[in-house]
């Protein structure tokens, strides 16, 4: 164990403070680089030495590249201005204002840290708004009650979550119908797989036919697949959406946006954080929109992982990987966790790193001598050989 991952296992609570980015989470075990000392571009230098091409962007939570010059003159800017105030900061209204130019639909902003808080404002809101409890949801929505029901989650908030399958509408149709009608219905648009529109066209029809809010969950997806995700690339809009990761390039920063008559139940519950108006964070929103607005982000990602699928499809795996997501998220999925581990670790050898069991996100700052880079490694790891005459590939 090296010195940093000792020391970390002796002061964070279980290595690190993000598990997903744990030497598990990562790699499936230990072996590969445990902590890093800078990221820029694309690259990220661990502590151990090592300059490795990332795709992981911070699990999504960058979409220009690491350190981008004007995400960074913005941020330095706020940081001089005294980072955070008595009273919300002008950014604050210019950025809700840009934010709902953005997303569909979209008439007023909420700000927040996490997505994961966002989230659970949203529900809030839709509570509110409804008198109702129940949540039917898709995806993954962070670790807060509910919508986390594991360990140390009272069963009772528990119960007020139901989840339903991706891209399945008899069976969203069942789950309206097997309790009292939701409060909210809570999707990831992007679940491994795009959605058929008829999916994402009965979920709307379901949520206003029973009163429902419907919730994209676009953490993910927005400023990736599109400036205003998948509301705008597949034309379906919810009530209400949330919005992070990517929204501020890697500062820590979520939204909720939707329909005015709605966003004005805050005023009816208790939503509100001291951090949520601190300036650095909106700058960075601020110049994320800006770069948006100017450059096709959405474009290039996804011709860079477009590139990355075509290249990792045939020189393949046989049976012992499948290659899957779409272009602008896209991941790995081995059928032996052994091979995986021996993959990964031996691409972090050739100087590339990806994640385990998860999305893999092309950003701006990727571009083809990456993908050419990082295929040669794909290459040249263990366990990625070409398949064998007759042998099938993903």
């Amino acid at each position: 164990m090296n010195d940093w991952a000792r020391r970390a296992s002796d002061a964070v609570a279980g290595f690190t403070s993000t598990r997903s980015k744990g030497p598990d989470a990562m790699f499936g075990g230990p072996g590969g680089p445990t902590h890093v000392v800078r990221s820029e571009g694309v690259r990220v230098h661990t502590a151990d030495g090592r300059a490795l091409i990332d795709w992981t962007m911070a699990l999504g939570a960058v979409s220009l590249g690491y350190a981008h010059p004007a995400v960074v003159e913005a941020v330095e800017r706020a940081a001089r201005d005294g980072t955070v105030g008595p009273l919300p900061p002008v950014l604050e209204v210019e950025v809700a204002e840009r934010l709902c130019g953005a997303y569909p639909g979209a008439e007023q902003a909420r700000f927040f840290k996490t997505g994961a808080e966002a989230v659970q404002a949203a529900v809030r809101l839709a509570r509110v708004a409804t008198g109702r409890d129940r949540v039917l949801h898709c995806g993954y929505h962070g670790w807060l009650d509910g919508a986390y029901a594991g360990a140390g989650v009272p069963r009772a908030v528990a119960e007020t979550w139901a989840s339903i399958p991706f891209d399945d509408i008899p069976a969203v149709s069942v789950a309206m119908g097997a309790g009292t009608p939701p409060a909210a219905i809570v999707v990831e648009p992007v679940v491994e797989h795009v959605p058929s529109i008829e999916w994402l066209r009965a979920l709307r029809a379901l949520a206003d036919a029973s009163g429902a809010v419907l919730v994209f969950d676009e953490i993910k997806t927005g400023f990736r697949l599109a400036r205003g995700g998948a509301a705008e690339l597949w034309g379906v809009r919810p009530d209400l959406a949330v919005l992070g990761k990517a929204l501020a390039n890697g500062f820590p920063l979520a939204a909720v946006v939707g329909r005015a008559d709605l966003m004005v139940r805050v005023r009816d519950t208790w939503i509100s954080s001291t951090l949520a108006t601190e300036f650095v964070s909106l700058a960075a929103a601020r110049a994320v929109l800006d770069v948006w607005e100017t450059t096709d982000v959405a474009a290039h990602i996804a011709r860079v992982g477009g590139a990355m699928l075509d290249g990792l499809r045939p020189l393949a795996f046989s049976r012992r990987c499948d290659v899957a997501g779409l272009p602008a998220m896209w991941f790995l999925r081995f059928a032996d966790e052994d091979d995986e581990r021996r993959f990964l670790l031996g691409l972090v050898e050739r100087g590339v790193l990806l994640k385990r069991g998860a999305y893999n996100f092309p950003s701006l700052a990727h571009g083809d001598r990456e993908v050419a880079a990082t295929l040669e490694a794909v290459a040249a790891a263990p366990g990625a050989g070409p398949a064998a005459p007759g042998e099938r590939t993903p």
